[in-house]
């Protein structure tokens, strides 16, 4: 087996590879991970999408970005899925190699999805470099709600047969959250192979003191917000509904709506606004940078985290819930397993999934109780706090710097059963060389008949 030596002088410099079937910029759990090694003093390249507007090669905030020419293509067929994956695998994995003949990678981590991309990685496992597979959802569950005419139980079975395949292949794997841990455990991936690292914001960035406290409804207007991925796994649309709800119960309250993200499903719900009278309340904006989210969420009175339910999403926890509250927000979520076990009640208003009525009550309640609005958002941003990307990258971090340092053990310790080794064969060559009697004071006389 080929082996990488790492000087022990230099071993803490050696950067982290991360391979992301994603665009880097826009990817919150990608960036907060290798932002954290940054600041802990280890380099990180990440190998990810290229946007169209994108240079090849960049650097955002101490992270060498190497962006691949490979474009995603929300909402398009299966067969444009699968090429796109197959792409990316190939570029990626050419890239990296060639990359690693510089950098001389110290670990590998691959994102998902799709699961099977840990294998554009197998060759640096097979030289002794750790990989770790983050496993970002359920790729079976995805497929499932993605392509539901496509998932026969053949299909089904073939997912799962990749995804035990995928986390067999890397040396850990990380999840999000403990429902998707549990679900890994249940499939046979032994506990001690699985870290949980939760997908929560960094404080730092969302801090309620960097921009000017909005006072609830300040203006007169009931601003509600929503930021993320406009797709059919969320139900944007119900909101929509929600706020069509609200207007004919109580029709001289101000509304608006503002969508910050992009997405397949967009054009749909834009017209569902226009359906509902709405088009001068709804307005969409479009994705803005991860670097504006707080600014735009701090503008807002409520925070909205509408998630459409399916077996899926019951493997889920938005991040967006964490985002409001870090910003000091009310919100008003789905009724989903993982936002009750989270979320203490009392905090997070939550809503019947699918049903606007149950959502526009959510909201006006939030909106004629004041005390317990105030009470929710502090049981909230309390809870916020202990999950926050603080307390979690320190879990994150450990496992990373523990398996590349486990690997440094092992090649120290190969290196020196090498040296043992080859001393015998030295000496016997060097009595050879040189068959004169040893000084009878010395350490290699002592002992000899």
């Amino acid at each position: 087996m080929a082996t990488v030596t790492i000087p022990r002088a230099t071993a803490a410099l050696r950067p982290v590879c991360m391979l992301t079937h994603s665009y880097y910029e826009e990817d919150p759990r990608v960036r907060r991970e290798a932002e954290a090694l940054v600041r802990a003093g280890r380099p990180v390249e990440v190998f990810a999408l290229r946007r169209d507007d994108d240079a090849p090669l960049g650097e955002v905030d101490g992270v060498r970005v190497h962006r691949l020419d490979v474009q995603r293509h929300q909402g398009a067929g299966l067969v444009r899925y699968l090429a796109e994956y197959l792409s990316f695998f190939a570029r990626a994995s050419v890239a990296a190699t060639a990359a690693h003949r510089r950098a001389r990678f110290a670990l590998v981590q691959v994102h998902t999805l799709p699961d099977f991309l840990v294998f554009a990685a197998l060759h640096f496992r097979l030289a002794g470099i750790p990989v770790v597979l983050d496993l970002h959802e359920a790729m079976p569950e995805f497929f499932r709600m993605r392509f539901p005419r496509a998932s026969s139980h053949l299909v089904q079975r073939a997912l799962h047969a990749q995804e035990r395949a995928a986390i067999m292949a890397a040396d850990a794997a990380v999840t999000v959250n403990d429902a998707l841990a549990a679900r890994l455990r249940a499939l046979g991936v032994p506990s001690s192979k699985v870290t949980v690292v939760l997908n929560s914001p960094d404080l730092g960035r969302f801090d309620t003191a960097r921009f000017e406290r909005r006072q609830f409804m300040a203006d007169g207007t009931l601003r509600l917000a929503y930021a993320g991925a406009l797709t059919p796994t969320y139900e944007l649309d119900v909101a929509v509904d929600a706020l069509a709800e609200i207007r004919r119960e109580r029709p001289d309250l101000p509304l608006a709506l503002d969508v910050y993200g992009r997405g397949d499903a967009a054009e749909a719900w834009r017209e569902r606004a226009e359906e509902d009278g709405l088009g001068n309340v709804v307005r969409f904006h479009g994705r803005i940078p991860i670097e504006d989210v707080p600014s735009a969420l701090a503008g807002a009175d409520i925070g909205l985290a509408p998630t459409r339910r399916t077996e899926f999403t019951d493997y889920s926890l938005s991040t967006k819930i964490f985002e409001y509250g870090a910003m000091g927000k009310p919100v008003v979520a789905t009724r989903l397993p993982l936002v009750e076990r989270t979320f203490p009640a009392g905090s997070i208003a939550t809503y019947e999934a699918g049903d606007p009525r149950s959502m526009a009550a959510a909201i006006l309640r939030l909106v004629d109780e004041p005390l317990e609005r105030e009470a929710r958002v502090a049981k909230t941003a309390a809870r916020v706090r202990e999950r926050s990307w603080e307390t979690e990258s320190r879990t994150y971090l450990a496992l990373i710097e523990g398996l590349i340092r486990r690997r440094g053990t092992w090649e120290r310790a190969a290196s020196a059963a090498a040296a043992a080794a080859a001393e015998p064969e030295a000496a016997a060559a060097a009595d050879i060389a040189d068959p004169q009697p040893p000084d009878a004071g010395s350490a290699a006389y002592a002992g000899r008949p």
